[in-house]
């Protein structure tokens, strides 16, 4: 079963994932931790856009955790982990980067732990921290299991004032032994750069040509002899085949003889058509672009990265049925990289936010057809009191999703504005966009006034619809409180309650659900592509 964790991904790993259960592992940490999810929000036109999430606020500084963390990488068994983190600690001091780098330390330690030997990883990053995060890694995989460092050309040079424009990401690659799944990629080649080993035949045609001699001299048998005059050991070289092999190519019009006396060429058969050319594609990318403004796959997650990028390294790198792990999957391109080429996957990140987004991407772009289960995300009334008890963010961000609406503000400072959720939808005429304001309470018990205040804020609002989610019962006041506050009219002929009460617990069950028209259910959350399963072979 594929599988989707909510939670840090250091506890994850450590209590969830078996020692070398995994196939091949991708990594796209985040430095500066803040995480714009503003963008993966539709804002239907003429209504402002407000939901301002940042999920993450700056996590590495150098405290208390930070300093735990590094004392457990001093007692753990990887010596040579040890004594880097201490030399880079001396360079550094305590601060935001050494900070970062403790944490991906051990986090790394667990990652080489539940990868298998005859696999990889491959840790994507950017100049911030990207020379400290290889040594940090040569520590821990050896320095002998780095392989690659592939540089991903994301975009062309935009004018700077004292710098060269950055346009570059770099993926560090590592094994963990050297036995390990690797498929060279090829990629069809540039056209306008045509190859100098082309010739023009009698027939005016282009044809592609080859060596007939290979490095080294022979001191056996005639390929180490003259052929036609030509002596290949006075070049250091050899014939590749026996002569009769290149007397009957020459009979065939196979050998090309230049006109200045050089060595002679096999050439093809049939002409070159530079349409089907293939290159080999090397540590530098150029041909997977960005996802732009327009592109059909982009939900407007800042880090967002190409599906095609995440293929790439996939079918580079594992076999259909291996297991994939994203630990920082953020917007969850890495695991639906991986379900649209028939891999098993993991996915670990620390907002409910993004589980829930990424639950829906997967969901859009299968048809709910992708089987994967959600674990840490609560699904029952005491997880879900406890998730309220332990980070009132992550629990409103939960109880938003609930209602299938966008999360409000975030944790971002200022006066409580009464909403922690919207939600639009059209009705029957599918013209005027309609307003729904969310409030979630996650006490044991509600306020007398809380239905009352909730109504002053839609009515401030000018919102149609109002609701109100707790873990608590609402009295009976409540109750004909909202009652008071009056039925929205459609013109399909149903009524609405405009201050509706629903409890997680209802929510949970299915026994309650927000009621509203929705002749428009693609109004909130940009929707991923239906996605057609590909096969390997397509990518090879």
């Amino acid at each position: 079963m594929n599988r989707l964790y909510y939670g840090d991904n250091l506890g994850v790993l450590r209590e969830h994932i078996p020692t070398e259960s995994v196939d091949l592992i991708y990594l796209d940490p985040p430095f500066n931790s803040k995480r714009d999810y503003n963008l993966l929000f539709k804002s239907p036109k003429g209504v402002e856009s407000a939901a301002q999430i940042e999920a993450f606020e700056d996590t590495w500084h150098w405290n208390e955790q930070a300093e735990r963390e590094f004392d457990d990488l001093l007692h753990q068994s990887n010596t040579d982990v040890a004594e880097m983190m201490k030399a880079i600690r001396g360079f550094l001091g305590e601060n935001d980067v050494m900070a970062y780098l403790t944490m991906m330390a051990s986090r790394l330690i667990e990652l080489y732990r539940v990868l298998k030997p005859t696999d990889s990883l491959y840790l994507h990053c950017d100049p911030t921290a990207s020379h400290y995060l290889k040594i940090v890694l040569d520590a821990v995989f050896g320095k002998e299991n780095y392989k690659a460092e592939i540089v991903w050309k994301r975009h062309n040079a935009r004018s700077t004032e004292k710098n060269w424009p950055h346009i570059h990401d770099t993926i560090f690659y590592y094994t963990k032994t050297d036995a390990f799944v690797f498929y060279p990629t090829r990629i069809k080649a540039d056209e306008a750069k045509m190859p100098h080993t082309l010739i023009t035949g009698v027939d005016g045609k282009k044809y592609q040509t080859y060596e007939l001699t290979g490095a080294g001299v022979t001191k056996e048998g005639e390929t180490g002899k003259s052929w036609r005059n030509f002596n290949p050991s006075q070049m250091g070289r050899h014939w590749g085949n026996g002569f009769a092999q290149m007397e009957e190519w020459d009979a065939a019009g196979l050998i090309h003889w230049p006109k200045d006396g050089g060595f002679p060429r096999r050439k093809d058969a049939e002409p070159f058509d530079p349409s089907l050319r293939t290159v080999i594609v090397g540590d530098f990318w150029s041909d997977i672009d960005r996802i732009n403004q327009a592109a059909k796959e982009r939900l407007g997650y800042d880090t967002q990265k190409p599906l095609a990028l995440l293929e790439r390294l996939i079918t580079a790198s594992s076999n259909e049925g291996d297991v994939v792990l994203d630990p920082f999957c953020g917007c969850g391109t890495a695991v639906h990289a991986a379900q649209n080429l028939r891999r098993r996957w993991i996915g670990i990140d620390i907002t409910h936010l993004a589980i829930s987004l990424i639950e829906k991407r997967l969901n859009d772009a299968y048809k709910k057809q992708a089987k994967f289960e959600v674990i840490g995300t609560p699904r029952d009334l005491d997880a879900a009191i406890d998730l309220a008890d332990r980070d009132k963010y992550q629990f409103q961000w939960w109880a938003v999703s609930l209602v299938n609406a966008q999360p409000f503000q975030g944790k971002k400072k200022g006066a409580d504005t009464g909403i922690d959720g919207l939600k639009f939808f059209r009705d029957l005429d599918r013209k005027e966009v309609h307003k729904i304001v969310i409030s979630v309470k996650g006490g044991a018990t509600l306020k007398a006034d809380d239905v009352r205040a909730l109504n002053h804020v839609r009515e401030r609002e000018k919102a149609d619809v109002a609701l109100l989610v707790s873990l608590a019962e609402p009295t009976a006041g409540m109750r004909k409180d909202a009652a008071a506050a009056g039925l929205y009219s459609s013109p399909n002929g149903k009524k609405f309650p405009r201050v509706q009460l629903l409890t997680i617990e209802g929510l949970l069950s299915g026994k309650e659900r927000a009621e509203h028209p929705d002749y428009d259910p693609d109004l909130n959350f940009k929707k991923a592509g239906q996605e057609h399963t590909a096969h390997q072979a397509d990518l090879l």
